[in-house]
């Protein structure tokens, strides 16, 4: 058992700071921005929840953060009343933010600076993921503190691996994102089309999802696409966000990704459409607009 932290208790962070109380047997703390939320959460649980970051981190061995983007994470990391404040020399500072590289190697260069130790630790399965404990995890960092957190992630996580030093585990989840969308996209227009012809989609999804074809989205997607319903899994708002962050390290990578920059501009019409927070799967929605 170790004493940690959690700090952001969003639709990911509320249970995957479950998981680390109940099926990891950890010491938890918590803090979220609404402190209510955080109250809820250790009520649930039999947590303990603070107003600040810091005092949520002291005394913590391992400190996790799943926040919204760069700002946020500097804001409950370095900034006055950040973890930094809070931790002691030697604990391990986990970011399972959707974040930049460059804000990954800047913490890391910080919390050296401070004795601290710190993994990029980006994941993916979306909401269903962190209820069931089955997330994907994406490190950055070195592996002497990835072999020392790894017990500790393996709480809400299916598979754990690191993809390189600091920042490497955010790169490596915009590789994710790339092929999530692209997937997406012909999943849609093949769902759309056959739809046009008059094909029973679900017989033929039945055959095709078994040959080449075949993908996570088509098995757990396909049915709610053909009922037209985008409420189950990851928001394009998100995903807008974390497309952004791709398309930012391309141009500075000189990765070409003209079909990632398409879809990006797709999902834009989706909230356009009033889409912000239907999920990924809603690029049909698009397609099939009168």
């Amino acid at each position: 058992m170790a004493k940690v932290a959690f700090i952001g208790l969003g639709v990911m962070g509320y249970p995957m700071a479950g998981h680390l109380k109940v099926k990891g047997g950890h010491e938890v703390a918590v803090y979220n921005r609404t402190f209510a939320k955080a109250e809820t959460w250790a009520a649930q649980f039999g947590g303990k929840a603070f107003r600040t970051p810091a005092q949520a981190a002291e005394g913590a061995d391992f400190v996790f953060t799943c926040v919204g983007n760069d700002d946020d994470l500097r804001s409950v990391t370095t900034a006055e009343g950040g973890v930094f404040d809070g931790m002691k020399p030697g604990a391990v500072l986990i970011d399972n933010t959707t974040a930049s590289a460059e804000v990954a190697r800047e913490l890391d260069a910080a919390a050296r600076e401070k004795g601290f130790a710190f993994l990029d630790a980006p994941v993916s399965g979306g909401q269903a993921g962190a209820e069931n404990g089955v997330l994907t995890v994406m490190c950055g960092g070195d592996k002497d503190t990835f072999d020392k957190a790894r017990p500790v992630i393996d709480a809400y996580a299916r598979m754990v691996g690191l993809m390189g030093p600091a920042g490497a585990g955010q790169l490596a989840k915009m590789v994710n994102q790339i092929c999530v969308a692209g997937v997406v996209q012909g999943l849609a227009e093949g769902i759309h089309f056959g739809m046009k012809a008059g094909l029973d989609m679900e017989a033929v999804i039945e055959v095709i999802s078994k040959g080449a074809a075949g993908s996570w989205q088509m098995d757990n997607r396909h049915k709610t696409m053909i009922a037209g319903k985008y409420d189950f899994g990851f928001a394009i708002d998100w995903m807008r966000k974390d497309l952004g962050i791709v398309l930012s390290e391309a141009r500075l990578n000189g990765a070409k990704l003209p079909v990632t920059a398409l879809i990006d501009q797709f999902y834009g019409d989706v909230q356009d459409m009033g889409g912000n927070r239907w999920d990924t799967s809603s690029l049909l929605a698009r397609l099939q607009r009168k």
